[in-house]
């Protein structure tokens, strides 16, 4: 019988896998790599990305995995947001100031004044909700920040826009992959207070490729981590827990101690069929949305103007977000190299257009518009694009989102969850999560042995 089965290979899994490798451990991943949502491939100096992107800084679990597993992260240089809209490029100058810049009729001006001043002023009380309080369980803070404007839309919550007015919250509120009806008003606001870096951010990067990390993780793990294995059940014995897979078109069973279970709540929900009636329930109404994300290699030879931007929004475009992935290379060069990455993001409403269209007519939707956003040059410069379709992209907080997290967070099974839906910090809470579980395993296999002696 082993120590623990961890159940997914995304980063919830992976980092619960790392702080147990000292114990008999195995990983299960149903597909072809570890890594889940978060995806890279080196090329040369650059690299191409699909997922996650930015990670959390000091003093959080994301800096203590990096650190553990040798990894480098370096703050992403220059500015983190741009915007580009109705034939304007803006990359400089205060986010605030934005919304004065852009060309709009003067209806769609004041009414995005007076919304953002709405928005202004609940993101400061954000601020304060967010904040760690002294001695305070991560898990409070968390259901502090669900229950936050949990009860009505962010539609709801800023009412009625005009269209120009209305674009522009669009790229921050659905980077959650919810357009605005369908996320809560708390998440919607706690978005604008990470773009505005209010309280805690996502600001770092990871030099080579987000899955530098994973794929590190997963060479440290070495065979324990088992690829093509489908989990088809988990069910509870007396003083164990039973896995079944199958690979290679092979039906498996492996025993374990505990479980740590780290695939998206709609797999953990349909996996585990014995887990207590309310959690399972509320596994049951997580809730995703889909994305589409695009990455461009490209070969130009002389400076281009968004070299010293992260993050562009693009309202109104087929992506909502343009990011720079080489902008981590041009913050450490002395002379501008050629060539460069770029990454493009549709959630929601934006992804559920581009779904069914091929590869090649979404490259071609994605270059056309980047051709009017970063300039007619840009489709000419792309030596390599590729798609990737994300259809459970990511968890978004919906209203009453927060009633389900009290089920979600209670121990004693032995089958522990992990994964970004426990949370809304994206990479940080997958982290987070992973390591909460593999603590509680550690603790409980150490008494286990003391009993045993």
């Amino acid at each position: 019988m082993r120590d623990v089965i961890v159940v997914g290979g995304g980063l919830a899994g992976l980092s619960a896998a790392w702080r147990l490798r000292h114990h008999d451990t195995v990983l299960l991943e149903s597909g072809h790599r570890a890594g889940g949502r978060i995806r890279s491939e080196r090329r040369g100096q650059y690299w191409l990305n699909w997922g996650g992107h930015v990670f959390a800084g000091s003093g959080s679990s994301t800096d203590a995995l990096l650190s553990e597993v040798g990894i480098t992260a370096a703050q992403v240089p220059g500015f983190l947001a741009g915007l580009s809209m109705n034939g304007r490029l803006l990359l400089d100058g205060r986010i605030e100031s934005y919304p004065f810049r852009i060309p709009m009729p003067m209806s769609s001006r004041l009414a995005l004044i007076k919304a953002g001043l709405k928005v202004g002023r609940q993101v400061l009380r954000y601020a304060s909700i967010v904040r760690q309080r002294p001695g305070e369980h991560p898990a409070a803070r968390q259901q502090r920040i669900y229950d936050f404007e949990n009860g009505r839309s962010f539609a709801d919550f800023v009412g009625d826009l005009p269209e120009d007015a209305e674009a522009l919250f669009r790229p921050t509120v659905t980077r959650s992959a919810a357009d605005p009806h369908e996320l809560s008003a708390g998440a919607g606001i706690g978005y604008f207070s990470l773009v505005w870096n209010i309280g805690q951010g996502l600001n770092r990067g990871i030099v080579g490729g987000p899955s530098t990390l994973t794929e590190g993780i997963a060479a440290a793990l070495g065979d324990r981590v088992e690829l093509g294995a489908e989990v088809v059940e988990i069910v509870h014995k007396r003083d164990s827990v039973v896995v079944r897979y199958r690979r290679d078109g092979a039906d498996e069973e492996i025993e374990a101690r505990y479980v740590v279970l780290a695939t998206p709540a709609t797999v953990s929900h349909r996996v585990a069929v014995d887990l207590p009636h309310d959690v399972r329930e509320a596994l049951g109404k997580i809730v995703y949305g889909p994305y589409v994300s695009a990455a461009f290699l490209t070969d130009e030879t002389a400076p281009r103007p968004w070299d010293k931007a992260y993050a562009i929004a693009t309202p109104k475009r087929s992506f909502n977000i343009v990011l720079n992935q080489a902008s981590l290379v041009r913050g450490s060069e002395t002379a501008r190299q050629p060539g460069g990455s770029i990454m493009t993001f549709s959630p929601a409403s934006l992804a559920r257009k581009l779904l069914a269209r091929s590869d090649e007519e979404i490259v071609d939707i994605y270059t056309r518009d980047l051709d009017q956003v970063l300039g007619s040059g840009f489709g000419a410069s792309v030596a390599e694009a590729q798609v990737q379709r994300w259809e459970t992209g990511a968890p978004y907080c919906f209203p009453g989102r927060g009633a389900l997290q009290p089920a979600l967070m209670r121990r004693g099974s032995r089958v522990l969850l992990a994964g970004d839906y426990l949370g809304t910090l994206y990479t940080e809470t997958a982290i987070q999560t992973g390591f909460a579980a593999a603590q509680e395993v550690a603790s409980q296999l150490a008494t286990l042995k003391e009993t045993a002696r």
